[in-house]
């Protein structure tokens, strides 16, 4: 019976499952710093990225490429702080109640005001609005601790970039230490993590600007208010796969109708349905691996658990999680083409 258990503890699956919960255990003991450990990979993974294709493109030096990025960020954070931040609030409150007032008043349409009065009786929109409202202005009249964990996040990545070969040889040290299993399962999941939790949110990044871009072009054309605010709802909502195109679409097609009627919403639509169709059929071919072609129902499950755990952030970094959770287990999720042998 003992060899029995120890040879069970001693195989290489078990050991790796171990392992791997006792990291998730950590992570759940250090989810008060989770925001930071978040921003701090996220900044370093993309940084890297960009400082690696900036001295490649234009062959300057790794590290004054990465302090002059830093710098660029830097300034544009306290630019944004500073100038933008006031008016993004500002923006944002006259959306809501732009949406509230719209729910609120009687619209030119029977047909309108049937679908808002239901909508009002049974999912109590108003209320949603104002309680959003209120959540809105709570996280960013928290901009201390928000820029705090954003100031620490630059700094400890900066560091880890700038001495990216010594980090890298001293901790292969640890191989030929006494921790050298955990060390050997450590770096299996920090490959398998940067390889597709990394990738996923290069990607969503990429998507989210690109979507952003066309779709803040096509609202100024349209006459759309508000057009910082709205570019920022965008943006954040486009982080969200799948589920930020339809979440966004609401909103729009609210102000859309209350600025230029139905005419106005069929144009939004097609915007919003060209954009979508750019997302799926040019960049994320491009940009994502065949591992992150989920089926929508999946892709929702995800965002509905992730979001009930993990709050907005769940919604973000849900996808690339379950994305590492298949690459681990080795769910293959590649298309088989069949080929017919011609006789």
């Amino acid at each position: 019976m003992a060899e029995f258990v120890s040879s069970f503890f001693r195989k290489r699956s078990v050991k790796r499952f171990i392992i791997f919960a006792l990291i998730a255990l950590i992570l759940y003991f250090l989810r008060s710093m989770m925001n930071l450990i978040l921003l701090t990979f996220i900044f370093a993974f993309l940084m890297d990225r960009l400082s690696d294709f900036v001295s490649r493109r234009f062959h300057i030096h790794r590290k004054i490429t990465v302090i002059v990025l830093y710098v660029a960020i830097v300034g544009l954070l306290s630019l944004g702080i500073v100038k933008y931040l006031p008016l993004l609030i500002t923006q944002i409150t006259q959306l809501i109640m732009q949406l509230v007032n719209f729910y609120s008043q009687p619209q030119e349409s029977v047909v309108i005001n049937y679908i808002v009065q239901q909508i009002t009786e049974k999912i109590e929109i108003t209320s949603f609005l104002k309680q959003g409202f209120t959540f809105l202005l709570g996280y960013f009249s928290n901009v201390g601790k928000l820029s705090l964990n954003i100031f620490l996040s630059l700094i400890l990545s900066l560091f880890y970039l700038l001495e990216k070969e010594r980090l890298i040889d001293f901790t292969k040290k640890f191989k030929d230490s006494k921790v050298a299993p955990f060390y050997d399962e450590i770096e299996f999941f920090c490959k398998k993590f940067v390889a597709t939790f990394g990738k996923v949110i290069e990607a969503q990044f990429i998507i989210a600007i690109v979507n952003t871009v066309l779709t803040t072009i096509a609202l100024s054309i349209m006459g759309f208010p508000q057009l910082f605010g709205l570019a920022m709802m965008i943006f954040v909502l486009g982080l969200i796969p799948v589920a930020g195109v339809i979440i966004s679409l609401i909103p729009l097609c609210i102000i859309a109708y209350s600025i230029g009627g139905f005419v106005h919403v069929l144009w939004i639509v097609i915007v919003i349905a060209v954009v979508h169709a750019i997302e799926a059929y040019v960049l994320n071919p491009k940009l994502m691996s065949s591992k992150t072609n989920l089926p929508v129902f999946y892709t929702f499950i995800v965002l509905i658990f992730s979001e009930h755990f993990f709050g907005v952030w769940g919604l973000i970094l849900g996808i690339p999680v379950f994305v590492f959770l298949l690459e681990i287990l080795d769910v293959k999720n590649e298309k088989v083409k069949l080929i017919k042998i011609k006789k």
